[in-house]
Order: structure tokens, then sequence, then C-alpha cells
């Protein structure tokens, strides 16, 4: 089934008047996600929970509001921050799951926190850039258009990867703008989160389909590699955007490029190690042996992370809307729309564990912090986990 412009979200338009970003449904261009309309699609049986891990349900937490869909859990040391639809930021203790704070912004957000442990940035739905210091607003600065990328707050700067493909720099302390790096690109981009990280003295951020190395200090360009390339005949068709998350090891930065690819560059000498054709939505995960990551029909895929070369490949979980998969240990890990969660193991793909949120669905990729399995449900609800 191809996906048209009317089964993605409304175009948001921005204060420059461009068209700039079309959300995305849980689905693919090209693929067969359920879209709420008629049947939905048979779920294959799982058969019973094979339970070759033991885990436990260590705490839960109710944040008193609905978590967004493709929102990000960050993690800061053995710190939390998750957001919710009415505007508001909660910082857990991971390893007890208690409240250390919580504040509201005030209006909804659109993307995850950032946090370097001092400072939380947020992005607002008003296209802001706000930063609070033990819950306070300490500056807010106006954006030329929506972003969707969790802020990156790093070396006493805020980073914000805008929805015109405008990367901006400000100053944690006082909000002053240091610098803004505009790369001209397709119309189009995605509402959800992209690439924004650092790598070493290096920032790094996904901008249509390549990976674009930055001076942090002046947004100068260092170095840039494609992983994908636009293509068809419309906006629609020839949108490519890398998206959250991605897997680094040292030098090696792994990530999907929208319903096209999953590649891995060497950030050392700016080149392409391999890329493989994959029609996926969501990022991936991995360690130094292999990447792991879902297509958008659910199936499970596992690359060698040396050249890209199948390992794997699980179709169990078809149709169930995968989050982005989190590497723990000897487990890759899925939350689906349905609430459960799956351990799989890494070598092989054989199914380990299966955990039960509730029936929202899982909201984001799980996380794993002080020996702790966190996972979000779209129902506000915080759920930790640990091994027996």
């Amino acid at each position: 089934m191809k996906t048209s412009a009317d089964q993605l979200i409304s175009p948001v338009y921005s204060k420059a008047g461009r068209w700039l970003a079309l959300g995305l449904l849980a689905t693919s261009l090209g693929g067969c996600a359920w879209l709420g309309g008629g049947d939905k699609p048979e779920l294959k049986d799982l058969g019973p929970n094979p339970g070759l891990l033991a885990v436990h349900q260590a705490w839960t937490v109710k944040l008193g509001a609905e978590v967004p869909l493709a929102s990000t859990v960050h993690v800061q040391g053995e710190t939390l921050f998750v957001v919710t639809k009415d505007g508001a930021v909660t910082a857990l203790d991971a390893r007890t799951g208690a409240q250390s704070s919580r504040f509201a912004v005030g209006e909804p957000l659109t993307a995850g926190a950032g946090s370097d442990g001092e400072h939380v940035a947020v992005l607002t739905r008003s296209n802001q850039v706000a930063v609070y210091v033990q819950g306070q607003q300490q500056w807010k600065q106006s954006l030329a258009a929506a972003a969707y990328t969790p802020p990156l707050v790093a070396g006493g700067r805020v980073f914000v990867l805008g929805a015109d493909r405008t990367i901006s720099a400000f100053d944690a302390g006082n909000g002053r703008k240091l610098w803004a790096a505009q790369r001209p690109g397709e119309p189009l981009v995605l509402r959800q989160p992209g690439v924004l990280m650092a790598v070493g003295n290096t920032l790094v951020a996904g901008l249509s389909g390549r990976l674009v190395g930055l001076d942090p200090d002046s947004g100068s360009v260092r170095w840039e590699v494609p992983l994908a390339s636009p293509r068809g005949t419309n906006d629609v068709e020839r949108l490519v955007d890398l998206v959250g998350t991605v897997s680094r090891v040292g030098d090696s930065v792994c990530a999907r490029a929208f319903q096209a690819s999953v590649g891995c560059v060497d950030a050392r000498t700016a080149s392409v190690r391999w890329t493989q054709p994959s029609k996926g939505s969501d990022g991936i995960a991995g360690d130094e042996q292999a990447i792991f990551g879902a297509e958008s029909n659910g199936t499970v895929q596992a690359w060698r992370r040396v050249d890209g070369s199948r390992l794997w490949s699980v179709d169990k979980l078809q149709h169930r809307r995968l989050t982005a998969p989190l590497q723990l240990g000897r487990s890759v890990i899925f939350g689906d729309d349905y609430g459960v969660v799956h351990l799989f193991a890494k070598t092989d793909g054989q199914a380990l564990a299966r955990l039960n949120t509730d029936t929202a669905g899982v909201a984001a990729a799980p996380v794993a912090v002080a020996d702790t399995l966190v996972v979000v449900s779209r129902s506000g609800t915080v759920y930790g986990f640990r091994p027996d």
C-alpha cells in the first residue's frame, strides 16, 4: 500500500512562509502499517513467554498526563527526563522511580527534553527554546521554525536542529545566540526526532540524507557524508531524513535514513563504511559487533557492523508498530503499540522474554540506566524493570 500525503499529519506552516514539516503516523511510505481505518491487520501468535531471562518490575510511576508518541526519554547520569502532552517535564531517579523534580512549561512541547545535568532545555509549540535550572526558567528564545529533535546541551551551550534545517547554538547560561547555520534541502521534513549529537569535539547532525559534522564553536562544516539520496517525482516521494536514535561506537556512527537505508560512517575519516536498503521509519541501536532495527512492517533486522551484511531477521512482530530498539547486554529490546516489550538475543534473534506494560502502547524507545530497563507508556506511566 502506498502512503499518500493525506495519510500523514497536516503540514505545519512556518513564520518564513514555507511548508516545512509533515508529521508521521507510525507508518511507512510504501509500507502497509495500519492507519486506523478498516480492520486491523492480523497479528502473529507469539506463543508462550519464553522466559529465558528473569526480569521483574521494580517500580512504576504515573506522570498524570499522556506522553506524546515518538517522544524521547533523556538520560543524564541516573536521572530520566520525560515530557508529557500538557507541557510538563518530570525528572525521575532511575533506581527508585522517585520524582526528583517537575516543572510546567505552560504549553505543549514538540520534542523531548535535553540536559547536561544542570540546564534542562525544551522546545515549545510556539517555536521557542527555553532553558530551566532547578525548575525555574532562565531564558527563552524564539526560533524561525518548529523543531522536533530534542535539544543537545553540552559544553555550556544549547544546540537546536530546526525543521527549516537550521542548526542554532545558544549560550546555556544566558540564552545569547552564538551562531546559526542553515543548509538548503527538500521542502519537507519529518515531524519526529532526527540526529543531533556530539562525537568528540564535533557536533554531528542529520540534514536531509546526510550526516554533517560541524565546528561547535562556529557552526562551520567540517565534513559531510551521504547515507541516502532523494528519489521520486514529488516532494513526498523525495522526502529523505535521518531519524534518531543512532548507534555510536568510537568513530563509527550508524543511522537510519527514513524509508531508504541503514548505514554506518567513519566520523574520523568522514567516509561511508556501508549502506543497506531498509524500509524503516525509526532509529537503530547496536554494539561493536552489530546494529539492530525494525522495518516499518515490524520485521526485526540485524546487520554486521563492520560491513552491513545481514545477520538475522525475525518476522513475528509484524504490524505491531515497534519503537526504535535498545541494545542491552545480550538483548535487543523493542516496545510495541500494544504495550508489550520484546527481548531478543542479539546473536541470533531468539526470543528471550516478554514484558507487559499497559495497552496504551509504548511511547518511546526503551532506555537503560542504573541497572534498570525503563519503558514509558503513552498513558503517562513509567515502568522500571530489573533482572532477578
